[in-house]
């Protein structure tokens, strides 16, 4: 017959002795997924840094008018370079029937010409290489089934972005070509780095939504601060469009013209400022009005990130404090960097500087978008 047990004997031997039940595991949830996580962001990462290169080299081509050189699109064969003295002679016979040649490098020879050939052709082959990792990243993270639920669609969206901006490269080279034009038209080297800030803010919102495993960001959108989430939103789009005035600077050397600050001529605005006609081209093509409008648009971001920035510190969660803090912080670092670029009349390695830190501060205004958001969850004590 069979020992009569206590309750809370049976309970004690359960916990000493006898066969060992298996233990409740937490984080199931992404338990299958966490490594193509960690996996897919250190691939959007590589991605990230290559844009950024893209954006430098990109810069540099324009600094240096080297961006008219290559006078044909071809995606496939324009991989390979010229292989004989026949081939650079026919490639630079096409550069001397454009006015970018006639009107004002005539005085270029061969040699001349393949330092600039070789400025856009690894522009355009380090475009070729971007779209290379991403295909072979996407294609292989699908083909092993390793693509979070929900992300195939934003991954593939990314490579349509990287084909768009191909395209938008060419039609922007187009502009240069005829018409007696010297250089790109202004507003299509500013969509050209418009979307390039695009992917690299798509790739950064992505990367931040895989540093968190998916049940965090579940549970912080439930703590989202909406009035500051939105305010973000706002700061983001602000930010965005002075890049894009900032591009419109850079398309007609108008960082070049006025090199006196904070007036312009002597004056708070320059005196020619709708000279040209039709009264719109103003806009896009008279220096001192474009340079006025990229100083005034940085003052009235600088404003509203000072609204920004007071409102984040105001946040109950330290993350996203200190995020909103250093996106100020390296604002106010890029309109200094920016003041010195234009006295200095823009040298190429002060203008490469001032676009690099317009990467870290569109990164940092996401970031701290993202913190308010997806705030990240504290102790009572606020550590």
């Amino acid at each position: 017959m069979a020992e009569k047990r206590s309750i809370f004997q049976e309970v004690a031997d359960g916990a000493s002795g006898g066969a060992e039940r298996p233990q409740p595991r937490g984080g199931m949830i992404d338990a299958g997924k966490r490594g193509a996580r960690r996996g897919i962001r250190l691939w959007l990462m590589a991605l990230f840094a290559l844009v950024v290169v893209m954006i430098a080299v990109g810069g540099l081509t324009r600094l240096t008018d080297s961006g008219l050189s290559i006078t044909e699109w071809r995606p496939l064969t324009g991989a390979i370079p010229p292989m004989s003295t026949a081939d650079w002679e026919a490639e630079f016979a096409l550069y001397q029937q454009i006015p970018e040649f006639q009107k004002q490098n005539s005085w270029m020879s061969l040699e001349d010409f393949k330092v600039i050939y070789w400025w856009e052709w690894g522009h355009r082959q380090l475009g070729r290489v971007i779209g290379l990792v991403w295909a072979v990243g996407f294609f292989g993270f699908l083909a092993a089934r390793q693509i979070p639920a929900g992300w195939t669609r934003r991954l593939l969206f990314l490579g349509v972005l990287g084909g768009a901006q191909g395209a938008v490269g060419w039609w922007m080279v187009y502009s240069g070509l005829g018409d007696g034009r010297l250089d790109v038209a202004s507003y299509r080297l500013a969509t050209h780095l418009g979307l390039a800030f695009v992917i690299l803010g798509f790739i950064t919102w992505y990367v931040l939504l895989l540093s968190r495993p998916e049940r965090d960001i579940l549970q912080a959108r439930r703590s989202r601060e909406s009035r500051l989430f939105s305010l973000g939103t706002g700061w983001m789009h602000f930010t965005f469009l002075q890049i894009l005035i900032g591009a419109l600077v850079a398309g007609i050397d108008a960082g070049r013209t006025y090199t006196t600050w904070p007036l312009m001529g002597g004056g708070l605005w320059p005196g020619n400022m709708m000279v040209l006609e039709p009264w719109w081209r103003n806009f896009f093509e008279n220096p001192g009005t474009v340079q006025f409008i990229h100083r005034m648009t940085g003052y009235a971001l600088l404003a509203f990130s000072v609204m920004a920035l007071l409102r984040g510190r105001r946040s109950a969660h330290n993350a996203t404090r200190n995020a909103f803090t250093l996106a100020f912080t390296v604002l106010v670092a890029q309109i200094a960097l920016g003041i010195v670029t234009v006295v200095l009349a823009a040298p190429w390695e002060v203008a490469i500087l001032h676009q690099f830190l317009a990467v870290i501060l569109w990164v940092l205004v996401i970031r701290a978008r993202f913190h308010a958001g997806y705030p990240v969850a504290q102790s009572v004590r606020g550590k």
